[in-house]
């Protein structure tokens, strides 16, 4: 029979309860048949459909009351709610506004990953479901018998779908149906609920230095907008409270992260640390930033594992940036927690403070620009001379003032040649305190110009791959002298293909390169039609002076620099190749990294190696040559296992370890991780670290990754 809405069909809707109407809109049946049965009986059967406004429920056969306004419901039946809530029942009794039921045999699946299966249901004013004799799982069940590989049976569970809990009375957690633990009662959020106060996935922990603990995280959640995560650790060597806390505004967010711990290793003292992040968005264009990083004593990050950072650094921070200018100013506090490294000689309060504008004048063409900058560093030290025999003035505060005004343009020839010539001037104000060596105040007029030439030609190959060679040239020249100032920010110089045509290469403008230069090269790229691409730069700067501010490693000392070569490979199987080097005048490797990786739907490797050759002045009095690994495998749709290393090279001997194994399907995943660290020192000794994290997923965790999910054998 056709299936239709009948005019009998069309006066149920006219029947239902007007606080059904009221509650969700008007009622709709459609059936393959409608009929009266006697004067008080409406009956539909055969593919019957009921709507309610969000509700939709299916049957095979619907008898309506008008005397009692009630339902009576033959299955197999099947209830839709809102799109995250699916009901099934052998069969049921409600009203006819869908508020209230007894449903026999129900299972309910919440967001399509936590089923509930009971032998009754009672849907009580819409928003409470009770359920008898029930066995919750989000594990997949398939009709061969077979228990799940977890579930929680409960005498009774009560869904409450306004507040998105669900609360379970006599608990008892099962794996493979053999009891594990029971409890009177428990609550757990709906996985409908993003976010929902409750225990969260623990942890077992054991390390040599901490001994063998659990954690056991709680999220509060304390609004829309704010939450709090306290995670209490307790081991045999350790008793440690964690927390972290999140708030959300309308222009910005917070975060905090912290810990309080008492421990064997400083017995009765209180080792704490404390993490903070913000941002905010103010008006004008102004960004607000700040972080915060303490920690009472210098090894308890590491002891811990919290962070492997050996200098902290707490910053707040204003920012505005537009089209054509730019505004920042920034307070910043250093903590050194390297051994033998005293605090008060170092430069731990910075002050800063930059503005740069860009114009575009008719009259000369191309781009001027204006920028200024204040810098301070302050040192607690009051000694204004050398206490320790580090070759550095134990109080020496310096504070300066550059600014600089430059003209630029570019121009293209007819034959491809591309030159651009720049041309500005800068003035640099020094005032130093607490160093009897140096005058209180010193400054400098610096000039400069240059023109830089490229001249890109490209080829496209019968293969279809695309060549561009560019060959470039530039001759840069900067007047004046480096006044006698300290160096206290140029000591680390970086030297790469980023600043190649950098008329100084000083991080800082503290040091200035002086006299003429020439720097020279050529720039490669391939792109493949079929994914290989590939780039490659070659380079050196000849200059007049030598500057002894460079070091000896840092590839620009002398007149002539280091040839740099940096180059980039990506292949369409999934492998990318990145790398840097420096040579001498006679070749000889002074300075090299590399990174490589290899990433396929099953697995992924990459291994990094980093070269360094010695250099007093970058207090490295040895070689430094380390290699790191770093690889996953997924072993079968659920099994995974990774594996990392670093090696120190030079001393041929591992420094770090680990490996882990993972198991995770649509209901649980398995954590078991093992680490070692190898090496020591006079505040640090070798570590053994092994956690295992056993995750229900469903509740608390979501598992989308259908690539998870068992499959039922037939």
């Amino acid at each position: 029979m056709k299936r239709f809405l009948s005019p009998l069909a069309l006066a149920l809707c006219l029947v239902l309860p007007v606080a059904a109407e009221e509650a969700a809109g008007p009622a709709m049946l459609v059936a393959d048949s409608v009929y009266l049965d006697g004067k008080t009986r409406l009956v539909a059967e055969g593919r019957v459909e009921a709507l309610s406004g969000d509700t939709r429920i299916m049957a095979q056969k619907i008898t309506y009351n008008r005397t009692a306004g009630t339902l009576a419901i033959e299955g197999p039946i099947r209830i839709e709610e809102g799109g995250s809530i699916t009901v099934l029942a052998s069969s049921a009794e409600m009203d006819a506004g869908f508020q209230n039921a007894v449903l026999k045999s129900a299972r309910v699946v919440l967001d399509q990953q936590v089923q509930l299966a009971a032998y009754q249901m009672n849907r009580v004013n819409g928003r409470y479901s009770q359920l008898y004799k029930t066995a919750v799982t989000s594990c997949r069940i398939c009709n061969d018998g077979t228990p799940p590989l977890w579930q929680i049976r409960a005498r009774r569970v009560i869904h409450d779908q306004v507040e998105k809990q669900l609360y379970f009375e006599g608990a008892q957690l099962r794996v493979k149906d053999v009891p594990i633990f029971y409890l009177p009662y428990l609550r757990l959020p709906d996985p409908t609920l993003k976010r929902a106060s409750g225990f969260m996935i623990p942890s077992l922990n054991s390390s040599t230095t901490l001994g063998t603990g659990i954690r056991i995280p709680f999220f509060l959640r304390m609004g829309d907008h704010r939450d709090l995560t306290i995670t209490p650790y307790l081991s045999t060597k350790a008793r440690t409270l964690e927390f972290t806390y999140r708030q959300a505004y309308k222009r910005g967010d917070i975060s905090f992260d912290g810990a309080l711990s008492r421990d064997d290793e400083l017995p009765g003292t209180t080792r704490a640390y404390l993490f903070g992040e913000g941002a905010f968005s103010l008006a004008h264009d102004i960004q607000l930033s700040f972080n915060i990083e303490a920690t009472r004593d210098d090894t308890f990050l590491v002891d811990y594992g919290y962070s492997s950072k050996d200098r902290l650094e707490s910053e707040f921070a204003l920012n505005r940036t537009k089209r054509d200018s730019y505004s920042s100013a920034a307070l910043i506090h250093y903590r050194s927690l390297r051994f033998g490294e005293i605090n008060a000689n170092i430069p731990s309060l910075i002050a800063d403070m930059t503005h740069e504008e860009r114009f575009f004048p008719r009259a000369l063409g191309g781009e001027l620009r204006i920028g200024t900058e204040l810098h301070s560093h302050y040192r607690y030290s009051d000694a204004g001379t050398d206490t320790d025999n580090d070759g550095i003035v134990d109080g020496r505060d310096v504070t300066r003032l550059n600014a600089e005004l430059s003209w630029q343009r570019n121009w293209t020839t007819a034959y491809g040649l591309q030159a651009k010539v720049f041309s500005g001037v800068a003035a640099d104000q020094f005032y130093t305190a607490q160093d009897t060596l140096l005058s209180a105040s010193a400054n400098e007029i610096t000039p400069m110009a240059a023109l830089a030439l490229r001249w890109p030609m490209q080829k496209t190959m019968q293969n279809g791959s695309h060549h561009i060679v560019e060959p470039f040239v530039q001759f840069g020249w900067v007047g004046g002298e480096n006044p006698d100032v300290a160096n206290d920010e140029s000591t680390r110089v970086e030297f790469d293909e980023g600043n190649l045509l950098d008329l100084t290469h000083f991080p800082s403008n503290d040091r200035r390169e002086r006299g003429r230069m020439l720097t020279y090269g050529v720039n490669w790229s391939r792109t493949g039609p079929h994914g290989w691409d590939s780039t490659l730069t070659l380079g050196q700067i000849l200059r007049q002076k030598n500057h002894v501010d460079f070091s000896a490693s840092s590839g620009l000392a002398g007149t002539n620099s280091d040839v740099l070569v940096a180059g980039q490979l990506r292949a369409p199987s999934g492998l990318a190749l990145t790398g840097r080097a420096l040579f001498d005048t006679d070749l000889d490797l002074t300075k090299a990294e590399a990174r490589g990786t290899w990433q396929q739907k099953r697995f992924g490797v990459g291994a990094s190696y980093v070269w360094l050759d010695a250099d007093a002045d970058e207090d490295r009095n040895d070689i430094v040559a380390e290699l790191s690994l770093d690889s996953l495998y997924r072993f079968s749709r659920h099994w995974a296992g990774t594996a990392n290393m670093r090696y120190d090279v030079t001393a041929d001997e591992a420094a770090e370890a680990g490996i882990g194994l993972q198991y995770q399907n649509e209901c649980v995943k398995v954590d078991l991780s093992l680490s070692r660290r190898f090496t020591s020192s006079t505040i640090l000794s070798p570590a053994t670290e092994m956690s295992l994290t056993v995750g229900l997923l469903g509740f608390n965790a979501s598992s989308r990754d259908k690539s998870y999910t068992r499959q039922c054998k037939d």
